[in-house]
């Protein structure tokens, strides 16, 4: 099988979640992929949220798509090395649960350095549709 990709550059706002979600989406289903499009949704929601969240400035977010043998790698890098927390659940803190989502959901993920900055990515083996 031949690994299809996909990349496109965002600035780190928050019009840029809901864009880099319907994307996401989109090439999904271009591609035939059988992972689920609501899982697919949340995660790039969270990640591309903490980029906007935790980040900001004047900087560029790369959302990356990569299928290949039915597995799903989705990327998002920007321009920080401070590397995501999975942070411990508190009743009182109405936000902080993203990565906790994306370790709950996602078969794998894991942070690269690039660049001075780094890639957070997750994978979804193949399923159901």
């Amino acid at each position: 099988m031949s690994t299809l990709t996909a990349r496109v550059d965002l600035p780190p706002s928050a019009r840029s979640v809901p864009v880099a979600r319907h994307l996401a989406r989109e090439v999904l289903l271009a591609w035939d992929a059988p992972q689920d499009g609501a899982d697919v949704e949340l995660l790039v929601t969270e990640l591309v949220a903490n980029v906007v969240d935790h980040v900001g400035g004047e900087s560029v977010l790369s959302l990356e798509l990569e299928y290949s043998d039915g597995w799903l790698r989705i990327a998002v890098a920007d321009g920080s090395a401070v590397r995501p927390v999975v942070g411990e659940l508190r009743g009182d803190q109405p936000r902080g649960r993203g990565m906790q989502i994306v370790e709950a959901i996602a078969d794998d993920w894991g942070v690269e350095s690039v660049d001075g900055g780094k890639r957070v990515w997750f994978s979804l083996r193949p399923g159901e549709g």
